[in-house]
């Protein structure tokens, strides 16, 4: 399939195979045929309410098929899709519905007390998810449209076809919201190229086809998310979108009885299931895969993994959002051989390790990761000096230092904006991260750096311990002093319930460098 436009790929398989499973949920059930009507419908409504190829359209809302409805609407007219986070604050909402000029918002009905006192005026119409029709909910909107929770329109819609879509494949998709250095929000910026290329190489190294069907428990807000829906749609397999993660035995029982082929998690995901369930105990007949990505994960949890969910293979895997998704995976058969690694380039992406001035640095050496390809993003919304910042010379500056091997696979080293520097010494957050995470009592582990009158800096590791563990500061300093120099084992060690994340998972590395300033 050559088209780069997700909506076309679903109107494809539902000419081809229209009664396949397309998106489903455990009170929904939506076919490609569908699936393909109601985008249809809600495209041709947003039409009729004034949408056109030029806007930007925000959707905020819990995983349902509805949410996978909302954005291929969206699409469909060849509009741009704003998706964010349903629990963010109303400053970010207000941000981003500022600094995104929306006139159009798709929300669920729970949050309308947030919304109502965001105070912007421009919009003009919102459809609401579960809504009642002709109920606006206290939204700050002229007007209100309700959709089922599976994207249907509760009053039948407007009626009539979409306007035919007329846009370069180099138009912005998605706008995706990320955290920014400066702590405002970043929009990234994905055209119908990035998707596209993006979408065929995941499609390549997976082996994807019609009979996949994916367990989908991330956010379609969060790009990896995002990606697992629209391989298997490219690839007219499946997903099934499953929101009851509180309870992962649930989830797990579902893979099986939904024969789910695949799994997709962050490390927190599989930390969770290691620790809370006995996973052997849960048939999976259909799995054959599982990937991971969202940052590194212990080496104990993914030869775990492999263990526990075998013969399913496991992919560990590399991306950004300013990539789309992907930028790196391990083939399953290294997997233990370089493990530790992010692996090699996704087809039709180029990795290379380079110096300041942007020089290819020696296989092992130390530097920049980069990258190129057609899912590159073309930069942030209005913000030129941070899109200069990480787009040099046909390059994407990830941010990350990593050294590569003889055999051409890709190490992580660090985060260039949080290195620590400590007596002069540049050290790696990661690099202690690692060992803190193997003391017997520790089961997580972020280091951030702090200043320090004598040094600089020094490294502070918050750690969670594990069920029924205490952590003793002294216990876990003389562990460090075992394997790193000295000036590199943490100077405090804080112990807490729970590290702060955000909701892809990923630890807020900000605040608890906020904490760690304040002793």
């Amino acid at each position: 399939m050559n088209s780069p436009f997700p909506p076309d790929w679903v109107a494809a398989h539902a000419l081809k195979t229209p009664d396949a499973p397309a998106v489903d949920s455990p009170e929904q059930r939506l076919s490609y045929a569908a699936l393909h009507a109601r985008v249809q419908a809600l495209a041709a409504d947003l039409a009729t309410r004034g949408a056109t190829s030029s806007d930007r359209v925000v959707i905020a809302l819990q995983q349902s098929p509805a949410a996978a409805v909302a954005s291929l609407a969206v699409q469909t007219l060849g509009a741009c899709a704003v998706e964010v986070d349903r629990t963010a604050s109303p400053d970010t909402l207000r941000f981003v519905l500022s600094q995104t000029g929306a006139r159009f918002a798709i929300v669920a009905p729970q949050d309308a007390k947030r919304w109502a006192g965001i105070g912007i005026p421009a919009l003009a119409w919102i459809w609401v998810v579960g809504g009642r029709a002709g109920d606006t909910h206290g939204f700050p909107a002229c007007a209100a449209t309700a959709l089922g929770r599976d994207g249907a329109l509760a009053a039948g819609g407007s009626g009539g076809a979409p306007p035919r879509r007329d846009v370069p494949e180099t138009a912005p998709a998605l706008i995706v919201y990320t955290s920014g250095s400066t702590g405002r929000p970043r929009g990234v910026l994905q055209t119908y190229r990035n998707i596209g290329a993006n979408t065929r190489s995941i499609v390549a190294y997976l082996g994807l086809g019609p009979s996949d069907r994916a367990m989908a428990i991330l956010p379609f807000h969060y790009c990896y998310g995002k990606s697992v829906l629209q391989t298997h749609l490219y690839a007219g397999g499946s997903v099934f979108v499953d929101p009851r993660f509180a309870f992962p035995r649930v989830v797990m029982e579902a893979i099986g009885t939904e024969g789910c082929t695949g799994f997709a998690g962050v490390p927190l995901t599989f930390e969770l299931l290691r620790r809370e369930i006995d996973v052997k105990s849960i048939p999976m007949p259909a799995l054959r895969y599982l990937t991971q990505a969202g940052g590194p994960m212990r080496p104990d949890t993914v030869r775990w993994v492999r263990e526990t969910f075998a013969p399913a293979r496991l992919f560990v895997m590399y991306g950004q959002t300013e990539a789309t998704a992907r930028l790196a995976y391990v083939p399953p058969e290294r997997g233990e051989e370089k493990l530790g690694s992010i692996g090699v380039a996704i087809p039709g992406v180029e990795l290379a390790v380079v110096d300041e001035e942007g020089g290819e640095v020696a296989t092992g050496e130390t530097g920049h990761l980069v990258a190129r390809g057609d899912n590159v993003t073309p930069g942030y919304l209005d913000d030129p000096e941070e899109t200069a910042a990480i787009l040099k010379r046909g390059w994407l500056w990830t941010g990350d230092l990593a050294r590569r091997d003889a055999d051409g696979f890709f190490f992580l080293v660090g985060r260039a904006r949080e290195i620590i520097k400590i007596a002069g010494n540049r050290v790696s957050p990661m690099e202690i991260e690692h060992v803190v995470a193997g003391h017997p009592a520790v089961a997580e582990a972020v280091v951030v750096g702090a200043p320090d009158a004598l040094q600089g800096e020094v490294a502070v590791a918050f750690v969670v311990p594990k069920a029924g563990a205490v952590i003793v500061e002294e216990d876990v300093r003389r562990f460090c002093r075992e394997t790193l120099a000295l000036y590199k084992v943490p100077a405090r060690v804080v112990p807490l319930d729970a590290l702060p994340k955000n909701s892809a998972g990923k630890p807020l590395r900000a605040e608890l460098a906020a904490r760690a300033k304040v002793g």
